[in-house]
């Protein structure tokens, strides 16, 4: 959670989206990726999935999409996010 913070105040390398960041997870362009805690299961299956191809790590946060919309600053609710 720590290096989420950290690249919301940076405001680089943040990835927002399930969209955006299944498209590069296929590419194993991505370092980590946070799931919230209410996330679909569908979404979550895929994400799992190509996560584990490309050996990158998957987080499921205790947060729900409301509060990771409120963590990154945004006024929309968040499912998936991830770092490059």
């Amino acid at each position: 959670m720590k290096d989420l913070k950290e690249a919301v105040k940076e405001g680089k390398g943040l990835v927002i989206g399930t969209q955006r960041t299944l498209k590069k997870l296929k590419m194993g362009e991505l370092k980590k990726v946070y799931v919230s805690s209410n996330c679909p299961k569908d979404v979550l299956d895929d994400l799992e999935h190509y996560s584990k191809l490309h050996n990158i790590p998957l987080v499921v946060l205790k947060e729900n999409n409301e509060e990771l919309g409120v963590i990154c600053k945004k006024p929309f609710f968040i499912s998936v996010l991830s770092l490059e």
